[in-house]
């Protein structure tokens, strides 16, 4: 028996809410910063806003070959 996130949070009672995040005011803030962040965009970068997880490619950047990955996940209030 597959049990998922959604069958745990429907028997424990658990919500993103009752554990003190507003996702309305998360996607408010997305809204305010999304035109600043795109204007940060440059030659390499391979993510969106929002997204865990980006690639950066050093090579567009001018370095020679490599590639930057760097992600976030689960990050909460932590971040």
């Amino acid at each position: 028996m597959e049990v998922t996130i959604s069958d745990v949070q429907k028997t424990a009672g658990m919500t993103y809410r009752g554990a003190g995040v507003d996702i309305d005011a998360g996607d408010a803030l997305i809204g305010r910063i999304s035109d600043d962040a795109k204007r940060t965009r440059r030659s390499g970068a391979d993510g969106s806003l929002g997204g865990f997880g980006a690639l950066f490619d050093l090579k567009a950047a001018g370095f020679s070959d490599p590639i930057l990955v760097a992600a976030t996940d689960g990050v909460g209030t932590k971040l």
